[in-house]
């Protein structure tokens, strides 16, 4: 649209015109725009004044790999690939559970508060000795206590209420009451100086302090393809904050330290269960060899079968290792049996040969924690967890099948060294059948004694590994906070502010202009009719009454229609006859000053030396009367007189409205008639004006609003001129079609336009006040 306007009035787009005028519009109201920001600045500045600062406290951590050190390297490891799932323990640090062990372990059902004139602000604690007295399980709901510091000592509110509990002597010790705390003075110096403060403290639930603490954490990557995290935690006191996220990394590295610990837990009371079977039965073969001795007086073996004997012995070795083997692998299959569907640890590397079976016990404990992980962020309805438990009682039938056939394995090498043996034993057939007996309780010694030291070794083991279990994260920054508060942000406030501040005042008037129907000066009315011309543009003053009395005034109004005077003429025919022009004045509608123009055009044609002649020919509203000096009467003799009474002479009418213009004279409308266009059309108006050609050089007629009556349209055709008025910010757009019309038909003749009123808005970038002041501010 307003690219059409400008292109409309020039003829062609001028994009630094466009620009030029549309800034024009707005820089009207440049007052609007200061007051604004002023105000937005104002705002902005008391809303951070009275909103508490947030800092950033920030830690780094890494997430260490709980595979063992001397295990094989994976593809994983050979590509510097990381086998955590990050995910997995981003969310255990956000889960509820760490969460409240944070809260517990920090106290944090409690909060602290400095009541200000302004605002509230949290701080880290009081400068007095405040001691809780019930157990964080018992804060049920939120509570809040005012705490007011007083000459004589401690006065607290609870909740709302009014009524003080007053602890004289700054200690609640020796007063009875019920709340959950007790206060003490501890530094009277500190007392002295927060006399008259104001301090709140509050207690929370600790599901709701862990749910509020989870709800601020923040955990990201530090970068893309990084393995670091970046733990975040936002508050209002910087040493508050980084002792909650250091505490939260300790919470966490404790609990994945504890998740290891379990495998060595559970391998310990696994051997310590049958460290009492193994030494009950270490009694009963002792005990049965003793009796044997001494019942059969048993002795060593003889030299001469001491081949045989060294081969039997080493048979009977084999013998031995498998029946371990066989006895570790009953053990393992009920301690399965006893734990089955429970999906806990198994004992792992208790001294079973069977790589398979091995790799199946390393593979279920490795579920049974990634089973616990899931559970932990899941819970038991987990499809995650679901599957994991099929695998579990997959592989507990795997293992269970493991053990069955390595047994069978091992029992068909027993009965294969038994069958061997049986050889050497014929070759020894010397040997007394006792000392056959013998050879065999020893041997059940000995395979308990080195059962029992091997579990023992194993225990030991488990122990040192539970005493040096390795961290489950790395500290790579501790907690910090940053120096400037990340809300509010003081920089974006004011930036805000200032947009809003412009851009508030730019609406109300971009929607004021947009719904403003009136015309504002020349490219409104070329818009809508541009091929009429538009004669002048006649300024706003401070009194629209005024009148070009002084020939010689050389004020802005003056020269205005000076322009006016000069322009006249070159709509004007020229001829060889030098009879006076004929120029009509008339607008739409009432108020766009029609009679205020056409008496100033004709004083200022005065002022040239030119005869001139005003017709107040409006009959049905006159007002040219009002203007003259002094003012005349309405009623006096005037047009209305002659036209009615044929021997009435129009020159008998004419008076001297402003004695300091001798060569101008004025024919009032006379006494309102009843039938005002009949008059005008009756022959008369014209004989009046053929006779007025012959004395004047000008005659300048007030006619009537031509959208309102017909009296203007009978008498057009008189007109040399036709100056049709409209009028700033009073002239509807609209309106302009109705005078295009006039023109467009022909009704009006030699019909031009003049803008009254222009600078009573700057809203379209008009001022033209300079333009007619420039040189003209003194009379001469």
């Amino acid at each position: 649209m307003n690219e059409e306007r400008v292109k409309t009035v020039t003829g062609k787009t001028d994009q630094g015109e466009q620009i030029k005028y549309e800034l024009r519009k707005y820089l009207r109201y440049w007052f609007w725009f200061v007051i604004g920001i002023m105000i937005a600045l104002v705002a902005a500045f008391l809303y951070l004044r009275y909103t508490p600062n947030i800092y950033n406290s920030s830690s780094k951590i890494q997430i260490l790999n709980k595979s063992k050190g001397i295990e094989m390297p994976s593809s994983a490891f050979i590509f510097n690939r990381s086998t955590i799932n990050l995910e997995n323990e981003i969310e255990v640090i956000k889960s509820l559970r760490i969460s409240e062990q944070v809260v517990r372990n920090l106290d944090l059902t409690m909060a602290f508060y400095e009541e200000g004139n302004v605002r509230t602000t949290e701080i880290a604690g009081f400068p007095f000795v405040l001691t809780k007295t019930i157990p964080n399980d018992s804060i049920k709901s939120h509570e809040s206590f005012k705490i007011q510091i007083k000459d004589t000592g401690f006065e607290v509110f609870r909740g709302t209420s009014d009524k003080a509990i007053v602890f004289p002597n700054y200690s609640s010790y020796n007063v009875s009451h019920d709340l959950p705390f007790e206060l003490e003075a501890g530094n009277l110096n500190n007392i002295k100086q927060n006399k008259g403060k104001t301090y709140i403290f509050r207690l929370i639930p600790v599901t709701s302090a862990a749910k509020s603490l989870k709800s601020k954490i923040g955990v990201s990557f530090v970068g893309k393809g990084s393995e670091l995290l970046q733990l975040n935690y936002s508050g209002e006191n910087k040493s508050r904050s980084e002792q909650i996220l250091n505490e939260l990394m300790s919470v966490f590295n404790l609990d994945g330290i504890i998740d290891r610990q379990e495998v060595s837990k559970r391998t310990i009371a696994f051997i310590d269960d049958r460290f009492e079977l193994l030494a009950g039965e270490l009694d009963s073969i002792e005990g049965n060899k003793q009796d044997y001795k001494q019942n059969n007086n048993f002795f060593d073996v003889k030299s001469d079968a001491a081949l045989g004997i060294s081969q039997r012995t080493a048979s009977e070795n084999e013998v031995f290792a498998i029946e371990g083997q066989i006895l570790l692998s009953n053990m393992l299959v009920e301690s399965l049996n006893i734990k089955n569907n429970e999906y806990d640890l198994l004992p792992a590397n208790i001294g079973i040969t069977s790589v398979n079976t091995n790799e199946l016990i390393g593979a279920y404990n490795t579920l049974v924690f990634e089973r616990d992980n899931y559970l932990t962020s899941g819970g038991e309805n987990n499809p995650m967890v679901q599957t994991i438990n099929e695998k579990l009682n997959e592989l507990a039938k795997n293992i269970n099948s493991s053990l069955n056939a390595y047994k069978s394995q091992l029992q068909a090498s027993k009965n294969q060294l038994v069958k061997r043996n049986d050889k050497f034993v014929s070759q020894v057939s010397a040997i007394p059948a006792k000392e056959k007996i013998m050879r065999s309780i020893e041997r059940q010694q000995a395979i308990k004694e080195t059962l029992y030291l091997f579990l023992l070794q194993k225990r030991e083991e488990a122990a040192i590994n539970l005493a040096i279990t390795e961290p489950s994260l790395k500290v790579v920054e501790y907690a910090i906070s940053g120096g400037a508060p990340i809300s509010p942000n003081k920089k974006n406030i004011y930036l805000m502010a200032l947009v809003g501040g412009l851009l508030i005042p730019f609406g109300i008037i971009y929607a004021s202009i947009l719904l403003d129907t009136k015309i504002k000066g020349r490219n409104d009315v070329k818009l809508r009719a541009g091929q009429i011309p538009i004669l002048a543009e006649i300024p706003k003053t401070d009194d629209m009454n005024v009148v070009f009395t002084d020939p010689t005034e050389r004020s802005a109004q003056a020269e205005a229609f000076r322009i006016l005077s000069s322009n006249v003429s070159y709509i004007l025919t020229t001829g060889k006859d030098a009879k006076g022009k004929i120029i009509y004045v008339t607008s739409t509608i009432k108020g766009e000053g029609k009679t205020y123009v056409g008496l100033n055009l004709s004083l200022a044609l005065s002022s040239l030396n030119k005869k001139v002649l005003l017709i107040g020919a409006d009959l049905r509203n006159p007002q040219i009367h009002h203007y003259t000096q002094p003012e005349s009467d309405k009623n006096l003799p005037g047009l209305s007189n002659y036209l009615h009474d044929e021997t009435f002479s129009w020159k008998d009418a004419l008076i001297k409205g402003f004695s300091m213009h001798p060569n101008h004279d004025i024919l009032i409308a006379g006494a309102i008639p009843p039938n005002p266009a009949h008059l005008l059309t009756n022959g008369r108006f014209e004989r009046l004006l053929n006779e007025a050609k012959e004395e004047y050089d000008y005659i300048i007629v007030d006619t009537a609003p031509t959208i309102l009556v017909t009296d203007t349209l009978l008498i057009s055709e008189f007109a040399d001129a036709t100056l049709y008025l409209v009028r700033a910010e009073v002239t509807e757009k609209t309106l302009l079609d109705f005078s295009k019309d006039l023109y467009d038909s022909g009704r009006m003749k030699n019909m031009a336009y003049i803008i009254n009123g222009v600078g009573a808005s700057k809203s379209y970038g008009y001022s033209y006040n300079y333009g007619y002041g420039y040189g003209y501010g003194i009379k001469e």
